[in-house]
This record gives C-alpha cells, sequence and structure tokens, in this order.
C-alpha cells in the first residue's frame, strides 16, 4: 500500500536531518562553522554519540537537541574493546539538570533502567547539579555542595555503603563528604576535592590510584593525607593530576607509562611532585597521560605515548614533562585511549595520535602526517570552546 502523503514527508524530512548533521564540516553551509550544537565524532556502537544512530562518524556530527549554549559541562565515560564496550555520555546543562546516553550496561545513564540509548534523556529527579564526571561505569555529580553517584558499585566507586554487587540505576548520595566543589571518575575510583583545598577519595585502591598511603579499596571517602590548598583536580584511568594553589602539580597512582611525571616509571599511593614544572596554570588528565598549560601558553605533557598521544613527534613514553612549543592557545584538552582532541582560542579543535576509529574527527581513518603531528576536527570560529572524550574509548566531543 502507498504510505500516506503526510508520513512520506515526514521520512523525507528525518532522512535530511541525519544527513545534515552527518556531513563533514567542509560540506555544511557556511554558517555551520558558527552553528548552534554540541558535535560529536569516532566510535558509536553504544550510540554514544548521541545522534539517534550506532554509526561510526568520521566528522563531527550534532548531538540530538543540545546547543552549546545550554552545556555546563560534558563528560564522557566508558570505551575498550568492542566486546566489552560501555561508552557514554552525560552532560550538565546550565539549568542544572542532567542527560545521559550511550551505553548502560551498569544503569551508569542514571534512567532507571540497564538499556542503551542513542539520543540524550534527562536524568529524571535531578537538579541543582553543579558539577558532573563520568568514569569508566559511573558517574558522579555535585549538588549543594554533596555528592551524588550512580552506575557501577562493584569496586566500591559509588562511595555508599551500599551492596556491591548491583550496579545502581538511580543517583543516590556518597557518605560522609559535603562542601564539595569538583568530582572526578577514574577508572573504578572516585575523587572530590572540597572547597577547603583537600582532596579525598574512594572505591578501588589499585596501583595507589587513592593515594592514601596503600592499595586498599574503601567505600567511604578518604582524605589524601599531606595533600592542601589543591585548586583543581584532573583524573585519568587510573592515576590524578593536582594543582596547587603555589603552582606545584602533585601526581598518584599508576606510573607505569610515566604518567605520574616523576622521571620513574613506579606507581605510587601517595602524592609525589611532578618534575620540572613551575608557573603552571591548568592541567588535564588523559586516559594514562597528563598536561599542564603553563602561565606563558605553552603545552607540556607526559605519560603514555606509544601512539603519539603526547604530540611530541615522538612515540616514547615520557617520564617527565616535555614542552610543546608548537601547540599555543590551548583552552581545554581531552584524550581516550590513544588519541588527544584540544580546543585553541580560536574556536578551533584539533587533535593528534591515532585515528583508526576516526577518532581525531578529521573525516579520515589515517593518523596526522602534517609536520607538528596535529589534524583539524573543526575550523577556527566554529565557536568551540571544550573539548572531551570517552575515557579509554575513541569517541571526542566538542561543545
Amino acid at each position: 500500500m502507498t504510505p500516506p502523503l503526510r508520513l512520506t514527508l515526514l521520512a523525507a524530512l528525518s532522512l535530511a536531518a541525519l544527513t545534515a548533521s552527518a556531513l563533514p564540516v567542509s560540506a555544511l553551509p557556511a554558517s555551520a562553522g558558527t552553528d548552534p550544537w554540541v558535535r560529536a565524532w569516532g566510535e558509536n556502537a553504544q550510540g554514544q554519540l548521541g545522534n539517534g544512530s550506532v554509526l561510526a562518524q568520521q566528522t563531527p556530527a550534532a548531538v540530538t537537541g543540545i546547543t552549546r549554549d545550554d552545556v555546563r559541562e560534558l563528560s564522557g565515560g566508558g570505551g575498550g574493546a568492542a566486546a566489552a564496550a560501555n561508552a557514554f555520555a552525560v552532560a550538565l546543562l546550565k539549568d542544572g539538570t542532567v542527560k545521559s546516553w550511550g551505553s548502560n550496561t551498569t544503569g551508569q545513564l542514571g534512567n532507571g533502567t540497564t538499556t542503551a540509548q542513542s539520543f540524550p534523556a534527562t536524568v529524571a529527579g535531578l537538579s541543582g547539579v553543579s558539577e558532573v564526571s563520568a568514569g569508566l561505569n559511573h558517574v558522579l555529580a555535585v549538588k549543594g555542595g554533596r555528592v551524588l553517584a550512580w552506575g557501577s558499585n562493584a569496586s566500591k566507586q559509588l562511595g555508599t555503603g551500599q551492596d556491591t554487587t548491583n550496579p545502581y540505576k538511580t543517583p543516590i548520595p556518597v557518605q560522609s563528604l559535603d562542601k564539595v566543589k569538583d568530582v572526578g571518575a577514574g577508572c573504578d575510583f572516585s575523587v572530590a576535592l572540597r572547597q577547603d583545598g583537600t582532596v579525598w577519595t574512594w572505591g578501588k585502591g589499585d596501583n595507589g590510584r587513592l593515594g592514601t598511603g596503600n592499595n586498599t579499596t574503601r567505600e567511604t571517602p578518604q582524605q589524601v593525607p599531606d595533600l592542601v590548598d589543591v585548586e583543581s583536580v584532573a583524573v585519568g584511568c587510573e592515576h590524578v593530576v593536582a594543582l596547587t594553589a603555589d603552582g606545584t602539580v602533585k601526581s598518584w597512582g599508576k606510573g607505569a607509562e610515566g604518567q605520574l611525571g616523576n622521571d620513574t616509571i613506579t606507581d605510587s599511593n601517595k602524592p609525589v611532585d611532578v618534575a620540572y614544572l613551575d608557573a603552571v596554570a591548568r592541567i588535564f588528565a588523559t586516559s594514562a597521560s597528563a598536561f599542564a598549560v603553563l602561565d606563558d601558553g605553552s603545552l607540556a605533557g607526559w605519560g603514555k605515548n606509544t601512539d603519539r598521544q603526547l604530540g611530541d613527534g615522538t612515540n616514547a613514553n615520557r617520564t617527565t614533562p616535555v614542552v610543546l612549543d608548537k601547540l599555543k592557545g590551548v583552552q581545554d584538552i581531552a584524550g581516550g585511549a590513544d588519541f588527544t582532541l584540544a580546543a585553541l582560542d580560536d574556536g578551533s579543535v584539533i587533535g593528534w595520535g591515532a585515528n583508526a576509529a576516526a577518532q581525531l574527527g578529521d573525516g579520515s581513518t589515517t593518523a596526522p602526517t602534517a609536520p607538528d603531528g596535529t589534524t583539524v576536527a573543526l575550523p577556527p570560529g566554529s565557536g568551540i570552546t571544550h573539548v572531551t572524550t570517552t575515557r579509554t574509548g575513541k569517541s571526542g566531543f566538542a561543545y
């Protein structure tokens, strides 16, 4: 039977909308350079790009229904090999509500189910949120200085004192913490920065990632000893970086790829100084690497580099920071298992490292061959100020 004209028109319009959202930046109208949408690219088998499909995307495509002006913070979680992939994302909106999408195998979307969804949907009953962070299989949020958590609790990373065998599909309170200003969710562990400059951790203790002087897993937040006046924290998969008020950078956790930056490849269960760094303005942690923007605007990186994800022109892991002279004007940095993205002050997004899954968003699956080892995902003037990636996967986001 011939479908009614109205349904035919609706189908045509839907197809046109999906096609437009997936076009390469170069093929979009000139106005797309400053279009309002959050954009995503790379792997998408769990719907983590939020565009209503599960098709991989080689160029930045619009995330369904979320504009950059609406977003306060976006955080990517999960990743991993195809057989165990659990990639997802959460977006904190400026009105204090949270949307989530992607894999939901451990309830990490917070929507009361374990059913994946390929488009953003509001986490019901959650409002007044000021910070959010997605880990490997759980999420943390700050509301009124208290921490809420949901997703897997298999390593006690939710800090709730509850049963560890079942996923928690809606937000529940973390024990014992108040006056929290920021949180970071890693691979099976959690970090909170309080307003007084102290850092508290809980969850899986392997590799010393809790920084408490041992490798014990804990279900209640514990203060990281001898660490005060912390201004910001950045959490990788299994390591943490902290910036103190005097410009010192501390790190702890796994060190096998040099991600502690202290000239060793040894784990540390308590904070150590990142070597040869001063005048640091901002810090970032990727899956197994770290970066610092210095006061003069230059960028330094250290840690895992086997896929050239540090951008220093080599594929050697770096146990101390190396200054990346050609990378200036960095506003934000994020990275997954084998690649790095940066948002620059001209509104562009560039990337470096591996690209077999189109995780650099440049329309190819070829690693960069330019002299500076970078490639462009979004051009100058795009209006982008922030980037994020899935925690250990190969999906990128810009907003």
